[in-house]
């Protein structure tokens, strides 16, 4: 519940920025990144943080909240690493091979931190990990195919990049994280017989299992 208040916390800080844009009629987009000028290379800290309208926003904070909130409560030692690649990776691919526009929003950070969640869980097959991205899968597994051109007016370069930084993140830090300690229970630590059992269940099987059917030449029966 923690991890998700944090993440919750904050997206929040991202509406606040939208509003404010909105607000006080703020140029916002001068936060984007604009391939290869000078003046876009701030952008690769603060495209994130801005967004194009408040659809935009609206269609990046459930993926920015959960997603996030499943790396906060998984990974504790490498959340801030995968966030920085995601964050720098979708930034820096973008600035240097996206296309001739203004780039911005959180989207390739949510890539970023469904593949960092997916590779990972790969590399190390724990229950949490395997857990977290099975429910990650399962709602946002369309990201797999987002990082391919598909609608002009979004920034598949974020998106592709973002993964790009999630995955690196993921297969540089992947298992500094300590993995959960398994319960065991106290029958499957101890090895003594039952008490009142024993072995007697081996000797009445062996028993069992040795009993040949006797004939006797006497049996009236018999022809």
């Amino acid at each position: 519940m923690q991890s998700l208040t944090l993440s919750s916390l904050c997206v929040m800080v991202l509406w606040i920025i939208q509003s404010a844009g909105v607000l006080f009629d703020l140029p916002l987009t001068y936060l984007g990144i604009t391939p290869l000028s000078l003046r876009g290379l701030v952008g690769v800290m603060s495209a994130p943080l801005v967004h194009g309208s408040y659809e935009h926003l609206f269609n990046n904070t459930l993926p920015l909240i959960i997603l996030g909130g499943a790396l906060v409560y998984g990974y504790p030692k490498t959340r801030l690493k995968a966030l920085a690649f995601s964050w720098l990776g979708s930034g820096i691919g973008v600035w240097l091979w996206g296309r001739p526009s203004v780039h911005v929003g959180a989207s390739g950070v949510a890539h970023g931190l469904f593949f960092y969640l997916f590779v990972i869980a790969i590399m190390r097959r724990d229950a949490r990990s395997v857990g977290l991205m099975m429910i990650a899968f399962f709602l946002y597994g369309g990201m797999v195919m987002t990082i391919f051109p598909r609608d002009p007016h979004i920034s598949y370069e974020a998106h592709f990049f973002g993964a790009i930084g999630g995955t690196l993140a993921a297969l540089l830090f992947g298992r500094q994280d300590p993995k959960p300690v398994v319960k065991q229970y106290q029958w499957e630590q101890s090895d003594e017989e039952d008490p009142i059992i024993g072995d007697a269940w081996q000797q009445h099987a062996d028993d069992s299992g040795s009993a040949t059917p006797s004939h006797h030449d006497d049996d009236p029966w018999r022809r």
